[in-house]
């Protein structure tokens, strides 16, 4: 199951498919299947969303270093799917969730790219590890979010980043714009159709970000 898990990963990834726009705002369908984290909605705006994240608690890949987002997203996805499958210290079984968070720091040369799950609340307070994965907790935290959908690739994603950075110039949250960001993907590989992806520019408090 797992094999073929990671076979239609792969093989689905590489397939030219044409986007959409995603609607900012909507809450992603694979949030009806899977746990995603909780947030509220602080203010909607053209072409941005800003949110509140309650804690988090994330299993996250080593960084490594690169020139292709989705090569990046993929290596890790298929370490990440293992571990939730057991191949962890406790060889425990943790339920899927969403999104799949690729973090992302760019450079002049290859980038850095950090991928992580959620972990399940069930399992937040003591979960398992698992060598070359780490688990991070991050606070209460503020992100701006851009949705959009069809399959994230590497030449549409920093698109996505740039239409989230000129939607937010001129408004109280441009201070918000980073040159690192999160992509979250919520679907799985084999959905082709209705797929939402979110860039995510995250900061702490709102007390962080002045007025124009």
């Amino acid at each position: 199951m797992a094999t073929t898990s990671i076979f239609l990963f792969s093989l689905l990834s590489s397939l030219l498919l044409v986007s959409f726009s995603g609607v900012s705002g909507e809450i992603p369908n694979a949030c009806k299947n899977y746990e995603c984290p909780h947030y509220t909605v602080v203010e909607k705006g053209n072409g941005y969303e800003i949110r509140r994240y309650d804690s988090l608690v994330l299993i996250s890949n080593s960084p490594v270093q690169g020139d292709s987002f989705v090569e990046a997203t993929r290596d890790g996805f298929i370490r990440l799917f293992s571990y939730i499958h057991g191949d962890n210290n406790k060889k425990q079984k943790i339920k899927m969730t969403a999104p799949v968070i690729t973090q992302v720091s760019p450079s002049n040369g290859n980038s850095t790219y950090d991928v992580s799950f959620y972990v399940p609340k069930a399992n937040q307070a003591n979960p398992p590890l698992a060598k070359g994965l780490g688990v991070v907790r991050i606070k209460s935290t503020y992100a701006a979010i851009r949705q959009f959908g069809g399959f994230v690739t590497d030449s549409n994603v920093g698109k996505e980043v740039e239409a989230l950075s000129t939607s937010l110039a001129g408004t109280k949250w441009s201070s918000a714009v980073q040159k690192s960001y999160a992509v979250g993907q919520y679907n799985a590989p084999y959905e082709l159709t209705n797929r939402v992806n979110e860039i995510w520019f995250l900061f702490k408090t709102k007390t962080e970000l002045h007025a124009v």
